[in-house]
């Protein structure tokens, strides 16, 4: 029994690798050539890495001509966006409130430093 392998877009972006792949396509559509050429790792691993990329939705593959060239979609992001966002939000009140107990504690030490 063989098991099928979800890959999502957590996974994808779980390695710098992918990252900076993502990176350079989210700017300029490149063959993979020219993605492999910016690696110090074999070819392989980085055809590996742009199968996952592709399996996650965040790149395309389009032919041209002979070449086959690498475009970011990156509307997957999103996810990753909307997740980090809830996160965001929550230490935003936790920040918030160590800005008040600080000052809170700053204004105590003023009035018992006044009352020396």
């Amino acid at each position: 029994m063989s098991a099928t392998i979800r890959r999502d877009v957590f996974q994808a972006i779980a390695d710098p690798t992918r990252r900076e792949i993502i990176n350079l396509v989210a700017y300029q559509s490149l063959n993979l050539n020219a993605i492999a050429e910016k690696f110090d790792v074999s070819r392989p691993a980085i055809s590996q890495h742009i199968k996952i990329l592709t399996e996650c939705g965040l790149i395309i593959i389009k032919k041209q001509g002979r070449e086959r060239v690498c475009e970011a979609q990156l509307k997957q992001l999103g996810e990753v966006s909307s997740w980090i966002e809830r996160y965001r939000k929550l230490w935003d009140g936790k920040f918030n409130a160590l800005d008040n107990l600080l000052e809170e504690m700053k204004a105590v030490e003023k009035d018992t430093e006044s009352k020396n």
